[in-house]
């Protein structure tokens, strides 16, 4: 079992239970998945390029990310329907748990100048996403290896109803949430 996982059975999930007074443990929120898109423009003047995305986010997720194309045609970004336009990942389960644990614990602290996440980046449903500016900080990725410094968004999705609830689990999970002054 993930580790995160079981520390949000063991002590999460009770502490959430006392704070927010729920009548059943179903009322508890959970996390149901973790998103993850990268968005690349350049494919359209370099091929290859694709398929170093796709290695870099199989390599850092564990599973094959699948190739978007876009719905539309946009001639002032020289696009056309159909085109390859970014990579994208669903993660649950083991998978989705074993990702958080070393996004929070191991990816995040190597970002350069790292003061916390902002925490007020929920939708107001429970959700939460982050944007990370460069892959690198993932220890999967070799520095030597990589063709162009990419950035990717990351949404984790919650049961919870409102973003009061998302944000005392992630924090309860070790989200490092900039503390306002």
């Amino acid at each position: 079992m993930a580790r995160l996982r079981k520390k949000y059975q063991e002590e999460v999930a009770p502490a959430l239970m006392k704070k927010f007074e729920y009548k059943s443990p179903m009322q508890i929120p959970k996390i149901e998945k973790v998103a993850i898109n990268v968005g690349c423009g350049d494919v359209k003047d370099n091929a290859k390029s694709l398929d170093f995305i796709v290695n870099e986010i199989t390599a850092i997720t564990g599973q094959k990310a699948v190739v978007t194309k876009a719905k539309k045609s946009v001639a002032n970004f020289k696009l056309r329907e159909g085109m390859s336009v970014g990579v994208k990942v669903t993660l649950r389960q083991d998978r989705m748990w074993e990702f958080l644990d070393r996004f929070l614990n191991i990816a995040l602290p190597r970002v350069r100048d790292f003061r916390g996440i902002n925490p007020n980046s929920f939708d107001g449903r429970g959700n939460y996403a982050i944007g990370v500016k460069e892959q690198l900080i993932f220890p999967e990725i070799d520095y030597d290896k990589i063709d162009k410094i990419r950035g990717m968004d990351i949404v984790i999705c919650t049961t919870a109803k409102t973003d009061e609830e998302a944000r005392e689990l992630l924090s309860l999970l070790g989200a490092p949430f900039v503390v306002s002054q």
